[in-house]
């Protein structure tokens, strides 16, 4: 009998990109819950922007960069938490994938690998649903595998849509998956103890959505679907930005899915921090440069048959 006190719990974070996984990363590291985290972040692109966005915290926090965590980097994902377990003792690791993860592979590895299987149990699979764009994403297979395999689904950013539409929402979600729990929230705020040390994850469920996913080797993204990434020195014109973005939204919006950056704004003492889901941009100072620090303007933006040479030559627009 395999003693499972001396498993550590893995809590993996999914949900499509810009649904607001990150934010929820951040709520966990800053709530006093008095665990020791490890967190692996991972994100779509070349250029890894996460690891900046989540605040600062006592929790061990890796980043993976080389794509999309349920396929080119399971093996880093393997190798990654087998370092871990040797480092150190974690009351908890939580794991959050990109945007176009398909869930079953991330699933896999922690029942294919010895090291994985001994040593951690997957606690529950939280997805992260963006009640205002969902609609917009509905039919993809990587939306579609994210609602199926939830042992948990947190229905965020209710404030942008109708109580008419949250309970069709809410619905719709039901006939994808019938027994998760559904929680209804804005900036993903919730009660942690209703995420973490749940043991909600059942295999059982999970081969009854999948029969064939212990077996498979791979799984297919949709081909259109790409990500570029820029990286850049220099100094951001603040009023350029706003006005490029502005048109960048209005004419590109709807193929954009997700976009980020770290930029330096004008010279300020921080760093300005923007992200953006299809016609919706948010940006604001984010933590301080370090006077030894670097200043590089970095932008990560994932959608369909994006045009590299004009996102690239806009930007350069930008700069003083």
């Amino acid at each position: 009998m395999r003693n499972k006190i001396s498993k550590i719990p893995v809590t993996v974070l999914t949900g499509y990109l810009g649904a607001g996984k990150t934010t929820l990363l951040n709520n966990i590291l800053t709530e006093k819950h008095g665990k020791k985290i490890a967190v692996i972040v991972n994100e779509f692109g070349e250029i890894g922007i996460d690891n900046q966005l989540v605040l600062d915290a006592d929790e061990e926090i890796l980043e993976m960069n080389n794509g999309c965590i349920c396929c080119t980097v399971r093996g880093d994902l393997i190798r990654i938490i087998s370092k871990l377990l040797e480092r150190d003792r974690f009351d908890q690791i939580v794991i959050e994938t990109t945007g176009l993860a398909d869930p079953a592979p991330v699933i896999q590895s922690f029942f294919v690998d010895e090291i994985l299987y001994k040593h951690t149990e997957l606690d529950a699979i939280v997805t992260v649903v963006d009640a205002k764009y969902i609609q917009d994403h509905w039919d993809s297979s990587e939306a579609e595998e994210q609602i199926a395999f939830a042992d948990i689904i947190l229905l965020n950013k209710t404030d942008l849509i109708t109580t008419e539409e949250l309970v069709n929402l809410i619905n719709k979600l039901r006939g994808r998956n019938a027994i998760a729990k559904i929680y209804p929230t804005q900036n993903c705020q919730i009660d942690i103890s209703l995420i973490l040390g749940m043991g909600a994850f059942d295999l059982k469920n999970a081969l009854t959505i999948d029969p064939q996913f212990l077996e498979e080797a791979a799984h297919e993204h949709d081909e259109t679907v790409g990500a570029v990434a820029i990286a850049n020195s220099g100094t951001v014109n603040g009023d350029k930005l706003n006005r490029w973005l502005y048109q960048l939204v209005q004419s590109f919006g709807q193929d954009i899915f997700r976009m980020k950056g770290i930029l330096n704004v004008d010279d300020e003492d921080r760093r300005f921090v923007f992200q953006g889901v299809h016609m919706t941009l948010d940006g604001r100072p984010g933590k301080p440069w370090k006077p030894e620090e670097t200043r590089t303007n970095e932008l990560v933006f994932i959608g369909r048959n994006l045009n590299e040479a004009q996102l690239r030559e806009g930007f350069l627009t930008c700069l003083m």
